[in-house]
């Protein structure tokens, strides 16, 4: 693994001392954070300031000060549970058709049955971390105000932190696109409120949308944020901002009831136009260019062109049960086998796919996307709590682009997970273009076609009669782009906004297995389109309001 601030400064950064303000008055999940130092120590000097930049990063990976277990972030929660992208992940595939989980534990059958209640612990926990990823960043900017930087360090110093700020601000404001997406409402809290517990005000769905887009827009316009693929391995620059505000404006008229498409079709050209693009190459007999966009070594090697902001893990440094750890290991099966193909020794067995997924590939031998375990699984399911039913995802596997196993002893994992990647924003332009945005229509259409062609293993710019489609797929009735969409991005968090987006997660208008708990699947209560706020901080929150049918 490659050397960055991420993987370098992760272990130095665990004993810091954030006196971060919660954004949430929650007592028995805890986001108070417990350090052993003061700010004054922390942030005596410029290193102190790369250190707590690195936790900030470290928030969306790791769940503790000490790794995978003890001293965690947040506590009332299981801390394997407690990662940011576990969490995510499961909120947003587990309850489609893209993702099943036979294990048991508490709230864990709720999300694919959607029938949890403001008390599941698990939503409790996603809430929590969120607003923990938002008081720590919060509290990094209060640290990093211009009058505290003129008393602590020298000019230059000073001036590489306010570039240390602006990507603060762009994670403060993923985690707010986040809490905005999930749960539509909730808390509203920045560096300008005080520290401590206290009610902060409540925010509305379209409160957040205007501040996650300021803040985005502001970034993308700001000299002290890095230009795009200027930046170190693992952390933000403009490119991410666009790449988030193109996301943020697909889904604008779902957020705020005012379509964006123009805007979605000018911040994905920006992203593509900056350098990024599809990796090409296999990785021999063991990938396919598609296949090593998630390999354990994609930090090293051509992978690296397609992804705009990875969240950094290393079988050394970013130890946790979540992350990709959690899709490695938590989707692989007790056969020797199976565990040799992902690069592990070890099998969680929890997580499969429904035959949903499965069936959106028609062709696996072309599609080298489609890459499923069948032995020994059944695609039909008939229990979900039966590992056996449903088919394995080898998407994310734990090896090296010349086949090297790279979980160690332990099993941890060194696949970086893709919160941004230029096929996304690819897809995004050609959709927000088939739903009338202004574009180029053949540009659109060649976009879509380009991942297509990398799919089935031919060159991106020749013209294929097996991978290529036609401009039908961009009517503004066609579902084809959402399917390509799950065929593209399937596992990498998206489902569920998709979805809802197209209207599809709720209604009769489309069911899976087991959708809503019952076999065949059943349309499902409009309410769960969002998340509830969990009941225990709307106990001790007087400003905040439930949301709808719960």
């Amino acid at each position: 693994m490659q050397n960055s601030i991420i993987r370098g400064l992760l272990i130095a950064s665990a004993g810091l001392a954030l006196a971060a303000g919660s954004t949430s008055c929650t007592k028995d999940l805890d986001q108070e954070p417990r350090f052993e130092l003061t700010p004054d120590k922390v942030f005596a000097d410029l290193q102190g300031y790369r250190q707590v930049l690195a936790k900030l990063y470290a928030g969306y990976a790791t769940t503790g000060q000490k790794g995978p277990a003890d001293s965690p972030d947040i506590g009332g929660i299981d801390e394997g549970s407690s990662d940011y992208i576990r969490q995510y992940w499961s909120a947003q595939e587990l309850p489609t058709d893209e993702a099943v989980v036979a294990w048991t534990d508490p709230g864990v059958q709720d999300w694919h049955n959607m029938n949890w209640n403001a008390s599941n612990i698990l939503i409790r926990g996603l809430y929590s971390r969120i607003f923990y990823e938002i008081s720590i960043c919060n509290e990094f900017l209060r640290e990093s105000a211009d009058d505290k930087l003129s008393a602590r360090l020298s000019a230059d110093d000073a001036a590489t932190v306010r570039k240390f700020r602006t990507e603060a601000r762009f994670l403060r404001a993923v985690a707010y696109m986040h809490a905005m997406d999930l749960f539509g409402n909730g808390p509203f809290v920045t560096e300008n409120d005080p520290v401590g517990f206290f009610q902060p005000p409540y925010y509305t769905r379209s409160q957040y949308f205007t501040f996650v887009e300021k803040e985005l827009t502001e970034l993308a316009a700001d000299a002290n944020f890095a230009d795009p693929r200027t930046n170190e391995y693992g952390r933000v620059d403009k490119a991410a901002a666009w790449g988030m505000l193109a996301r943020l404006y697909l889904n604008a008229q779902v957020y705020t009831g005012t379509a964006r498409y123009n805007d979605a079709v000018v911040q994905a050209k920006r992203v593509i136009d900056a350098g990024y693009k599809l990796t090409e190459a296999p990785a021999g007999k063991v990938a396919s260019a598609y296949g090593r966009v998630f390999l354990g070594d994609n930090d090293a090697t051509v992978a690296r062109t397609e992804v705009i902001w990875p969240v950094v893990f290393d079988v050394n440094t970013t130890r946790s049960y979540g992350g990709t750890t959690f899709l490695v290991n938590g989707s692989t099966g007790a056969a020797a086998d199976w565990q040799r193909k992902v690069g592990q020794s070890t099998g969680w067995q929890g997580l499969r796919t429904t035959s949903a997924l499965f069936n959106l590939f028609p062709d696996t031998a072309l599609d080298r996307r489609g890459r499923f375990w069948t032995q020994g699984q059944t695609l039909q399911i008939n229990d979900l709590k039966q590992f056996s039913q449903g088919l394995g995802v080898l998407k994310f596997r734990n090896i090296s682009s010349g086949g090297e196993a790279l979980g160690g002893s332990q099993n941890f994992s060194s696949v970086d997970f893709p919160m941004i990647r230029v096929a996304e924003m690819m897809l995004i332009y050609a959709e927000a273009v088939g739903r009338g945005g202004s574009g180029d229509a053949n540009l659109a259409l060649g976009y879509v076609n380009q991942i297509r062609r990398r799919a089935f293993g031919l060159p991106t710019t020749t013209p294929s009669p097996v991978a290529d489609v036609t401009s039908q797929v961009l009517a503004p009735n066609s579902t084809f782009l959402l399917d390509e969409r799950a065929r593209e991005l399937h596992w990498e968090g998206h489902r569920r906004t998709d979805l809802i987006r197209y209207d599809r997660f709720v209604t009769a208008a489309y069911v899976w297995p087991w959708k809503g708990g019952v076999a065949a699947g059943r349309a499902v209560e409009t309410f769960r389109k969002l998340y509830p706020i969990p009941a225990a901080d709307l106990s001790v929150n007087q400003n905040l309001k439930q949301n709808e049918g719960y």
